[in-house]
C-alpha cells in the first residue's frame, strides 16, 4: 500500500531518463521506429545544433524560438521551454519525457478547433420565413 503514493518513473524502451540523456544522438536512433531512426541518422547534426544553440540560449535566459517543426524530439531536449511556430505565433512547449520520438509540429497545432455558433439569417429556412416579415 505505501507503493501507491509513489509516482511511476518515465521509461522509454526500458530505459529511464536519465539512461536516456547519457546516451548520444544517433545511440537513441536505435531506439526509435523506422522512419524517426532514419531521419534521425540522416539529420543528426541539425538536432545536435539545435540543442547546442539551445542551451547557448538558456544560458543567457533567452526564450528558443523555432520554425523547425520536423525536428525530432531526442533526449537532451527534455526539460527544455520551447516555441515553436504554427504558421502565425509561437506555441510555448516544455519537452517531457513522453514526447520522445515525436516531431514538435505534433505539438503546435496549425490549424485551430472550429466553433460553430448559431446559424445566420437566410442559413435556414426557418429564419429565411422571419426575414420577408
Amino acid at each position: 500500500m505505501a507503493n501507491e503514493t509513489t509516482k511511476k518513473q518515465f521509461t522509454f524502451r526500458g530505459k529511464t531518463i536519465e539512461e536516456m540523456k547519457a546516451l548520444d544522438v544517433r545511440e537513441f536512433a536505435k531506439l526509435l521506429a523506422s522512419r524517426e531512426r532514419r531521419f534521425v541518422l540522416r539529420q543528426f547534426n541539425d538536432i545536435e545544433n539545435f540543442i547546442n544553440r539551445a542551451n547557448k540560449k538558456i544560458a543567457r535566459s533567452k526564450a528558443i524560438r523555432t520554425h523547425k517543426r520536423d525536428l525530432i524530439v531526442v533526449p537532451g531536449m527534455i526539460g527544455m521551454k520551447i516555441q515553436i511556430h504554427d504558421g502565425r505565433n509561437f506555441v510555448p512547449i516544455e519537452v517531457v519525457g513522453e514526447m520522445l520520438g515525436h516531431k514538435f509540429g505534433e505539438f503546435a497545432p496549425t490549424r485551430g478547433k472550429i466553433k460553430h455558433g448559431k446559424a445566420g439569417i437566410g442559413a435556414t429556412k426557418g429564419t429565411k420565413a422571419n426575414a420577408k416579415k
